[in-house]
């Protein structure tokens, strides 16, 4: 019969295990010990065959050798034919020879680092390994507490970089946002990197309008740097360039402005958007071919202007529910096309970067959760460096949820997991440690020194999720997620603004530039 004087001394061992789990669990771990972190390596996942991959990539060849690409500007013609491809007059197109194609693959940088202001958000895109962020261009932002869709303003695009300084698990932000209360492209493009940069110190990405534009915004960013040699040093911002209007046209101005970019040293996403059944083909073999095509002869333009010059391979292309023509971001065919994209990217070794992590939702909810999941967690399994729109993102790109947002990071830290894998060494597979346990052992693992040395550096613990029992859920007063997803944004909101540039910086980007963000309480 047990006694209570048994009784005590094991109640209080449970205890005493309880606050030593607490207290290693709240110790600070080193970056490398942490269970997920930025750059993990994916690729397990592979939806295409190698003998798929060649028949793509043949099929890729053809497309640009025997159909090209049209309306590039004067000056790409010019260094593209310089470079090795061919100019038709009669109908307008150029066309890219394969000696022309493999030559610009075998310059490409495979190498690139995609800075942060604070270096340690510096990030490594290439081989297998996995970043995930924000991107996109919606012009609502989701307002979960009124249930509304607002058109979307520069205060909320500068919350939303905040947000994301503020996550562990979304890597870099890129503008997920327009400042639909600024109706001047000009002060749009100025005020939008200057937002970013003033919300978070991670690797920003944003686009330009216009060339001129974009010199300013070079300009700036200049002078947030330090003077021209310290930002080609480290470029903390990119850009995000819609090269061509699918199918297989180039698009003019936005040409000039990723020249200009590449020749200011910023490293510049190539991305192709084009939408299964709508501006790509409806079979989704044909879509990663067109898409592939299209960065290619990006990949061409870069080199022929810069050899060298950091560029990340952009396949992204849409899908349509061919019933309304509508875009369904959330599908698992988008899930299969971003994938697949990021297998032809890693055929070719090149830094690879799609959508992932889109909902049709129109706010958090079930939906939301699946969509998110199921699309993230695909595109980072088959190893594609840079998951853009991965978080936040809602009502096919058309909305952004900052409080989305939040909970995006508890999703994406279980993808990252997934992503991680399970790894196979003699300490983990230690047959003698079940033994101990099983044969005159206490029959559980609970409270063993590898259960307690493994609670942090296995597992992954979200942050706003409920993993309480339904009699604890009730005892805590049946605590809501989105509630809390809330409080959790006034929280982030109010604490102070890590990212802001010094008063002096500041005070010279305002005196040049028409900033219109308030000035820094």
């Amino acid at each position: 019969m047990t006694t209570k004087t048994e009784t005590a001394p094991r109640s209080s061992r449970r205890a005493g295990g309880r606050e030593a789990r607490k207290a290693l669990r709240a110790a600070p771990l080193a970056e490398a010990s942490r269970p997920i972190r930025a750059g993990l390596s994916g690729g397990r996942y592979k939806p295409l065959t190698d003998a798929e991959v060649q028949r793509i990539h043949e099929a890729v060849l053809q497309i640009l050798d025997e159909i090209g690409l049209s309306l590039a500007p004067e000056s790409g013609i010019k260094a593209m034919t310089a470079y090795g491809a061919v100019y038709n007059e009669e109908d307008g197109r150029l066309r890219f020879p394969r000696a022309v194609v493999e030559k610009a693959l075998k310059d490409a940088n495979r190498n690139l680092t995609l800075h942060g202001r604070d270096p340690k958000h510096d990030l490594h895109p290439g081989g297998h390994r996995v970043h995930y962020g924000t991107a996109g261009a919606a012009v609502h932002i989701a307002n979960i507490e009124t249930g509304e869709y607002d058109e979307s303003t520069l205060a909320d695009l500068y919350s939303a970089a905040k947000i994301t300084d503020h996550l562990d698990n979304v890597h870099f932000f890129q503008r997920c946002m327009v400042a639909r209360d600024l109706t001047d492209n000009r002060e749009m493009d100025i005020n939008t990197l200057y937002a970013s940069i003033m919300g978070t110190t991670k690797h920003i990405g944003t686009s330009f309008t216009e060339e001129v534009f974009a010199a300013e915004c070079i300009e700036m960013l200049h002078t947030i740097a330090g003077g021209e040699e310290a930002w080609r040093a480290r470029p903390f911002v990119s850009n995000s360039n819609c090269f061509v209007v699918p199918p297989l046209k180039f698009a003019t101005e936005s040409c000039e402005v990723m020249e200009t970019c590449i020749r200011a040293g910023m490293p510049v996403l190539l991305l192709s958007a084009g939408q299964a059944g709508a501006t790509a083909p409806a079979p989704l073999a044909a879509t990663v071919a067109q898409a592939v095509a299209e960065c290619l002869a990006g990949l061409v333009y870069v080199q022929s202007i810069k050899p060298g010059a950091p560029a990340i391979f952009g396949t992204w292309p849409f899908v349509s529910d061919l019933r309304t023509g509508a875009m369904c971001g959330g599908s698992g065919e988008q899930a299969l096309l971003t994938s697949a994209c990021a297998q032809m990217g890693r055929h070719y070794d090149l830094p690879t970067g799609a959508a992932g992590g889109m909902a049709d939702a129109k706010f958090p909810d079930a939906q939301s959760g699946a969509e998110h999941g199921v699309t993230s967690v695909m595109a980072g399994l088959a190893g594609l460096n840079m998951v853009y729109e991965s978080a936040g993102m809602y009502a096919s790109l058309l909305g952004f949820s900052l409080e989305g947002l939040i909970l995006d990071n508890d999703m994406l830290g279980q993808c990252l997991r997934c992503v991680r894998g399970i790894e196979v060494t003699d300490e983990n597979l230690d047959i003698g440690r079940i033994k101990d346990v099983c044969i005159g052992g206490p029959g559980h693992y609970l409270g063993s020194d590898q259960t307690l040395s493994m609670m942090q550096t296995e597992y992954f613990y979200p942050d706003m999720s409920d993993r309480s029992s339904p009699k604890e859920w009730l005892e805590l007063g049946k605590p809501d997620l989105i509630k809390n997803a809330i409080a959790k944004k006034y929280e982030i909101l109010g604490m102070p603004d890590r990212a802001a540039l010094s008063p002096e910086i500041d005070a010279a980007v305002r005196e040049r530039f028409p900033i219109r963000l308030p000035v820094p309480a």
